[in-house]
């Protein structure tokens, strides 16, 4: 359990696969994704005890939405039962529940209370990237996980800008500000505004000038039921019309310091940054081709327009 320590980021890695473990943008299901970049790829830890048993809950750092397992089966192609993301709505709810048994000295087993596993797809269809839970009997190294830790710094990640075709999503957004603390001012005192669109900085200034306060001095944060924990909303919403709850915090307090403890921000620039150099090698590399192939050609015409010459002058 050392591996995930309360309230920690972690990213978690197929063995086999390579790819990590994705919430996806709609903020229902999860896959396996090789952009380590992404903040979709990053996950807190929500650390409970019941009944003298330590249990691990994943939440995702896009949307705060907690990794569960699915009372459906998984989709064709996979093994077992789905895998979903869900919100924490009833203190003794089991569908979010995990313990990590550890595999050597790398990997761990990702174990459901319902004595399931969850396992990564695709070992030999490489094009499926789904993610399921299968029966404990069932073990393989798709079942096996490393652990990415990401140290902790006090990093306000920023916000990415508005799409430029905005997307025309309408929602129900429920409010509540928030004190220093990070503790809701008034639970039961929550407001309703009514949003279009995805974008998270366009929510913020409608949120601000709702509340009568300077958009840059506000952070959002965003809770998947109401056991749920407070994660910073740094993404665009998802891509549906599902209310949505969000806490209104100021920005540098030690509420959002709290909510946005994380070298999160910091992680994703560096993987990014070692993303975009690796494009620009690939950029460079291809173009050198193109110019050595441009060049050729010249030289072939060149050496064909002076036999022709030659041709004409004889």
């Amino acid at each position: 359990m050392e591996l995930f320590p309360d309230r920690a980021h972690v990213r978690l890695r197929s063995r086999v696969r390579g790819t990590f473990l994705y919430a996806n943008k709609d903020g229902m299901g999860v896959s396996l994704s090789g952009r380590r970049a992404s903040v979709n790829t990053v996950w807190l830890v929500h650390r409970v005890q019941r009944d003298g048993h330590d249990y691990v809950l994943l939440h995702s750092a896009a949307n705060g939405r907690y990794l569960a397992i699915s009372f459906f089966p998984a989709p064709p192609g996979h093994r077992g039962r789905g895998a979903e993301q869900n919100a924490y709505v009833n203190p003794p709810q089991v569908n979010i529940a995990w313990e990590a048994i550890v595999v050597g000295e790398h990997f761990v087993l990702m174990r459901h209370v319902s004595d399931c596993l969850l396992r990564a797809n695709g070992m030999y269809r490489l094009w499926n990237n789904g993610v399921s839970v299968d029966d404990f009997h069932n073990q393989s190294m798709m079942m096996h996980w490393r652990v990415e830790a990401i140290p902790s710094i006090m990093a306000p990640p920023a916000l990415p800008l508005p799409p430029r075709v905005p997307e025309l999503l309408l929602r129900e957004i429920e409010y509540v500000r928030a004190d220093d603390d990070g503790n809701l001012i008034n639970p039961n005192a929550m407001q309703t505004l009514w949003f279009v669109g995805r974008s998270v900085l366009q929510l913020r200034t409608a949120l601000a000038d709702a509340l009568h306060e300077w958009h840059l001095t506000l952070t959002l944060c965003v809770r998947a039921g109401n056991q749920g924990r407070l994660v910073p909303l740094i993404t665009d919403l998802p891509r549906n019309e599902f209310p949505l709850f969000v806490a209104v915090l100021t920005t540098g307090s030690p509420g959002e310091n709290l909510a946005v403890s994380s070298e999160l921000c910091s992680a994703l620039v560096i993987s990014l940054l070692m993303e975009c150099l690796q494009l620009i090698i690939l950029i460079r590399v291809d173009y050198t081709k193109l110019n050595t192939a441009y060049c050729r050609r010249q030289c072939n015409s060149s050496i064909s327009d002076a036999l022709s010459s030659s041709v004409v002058l004889n």
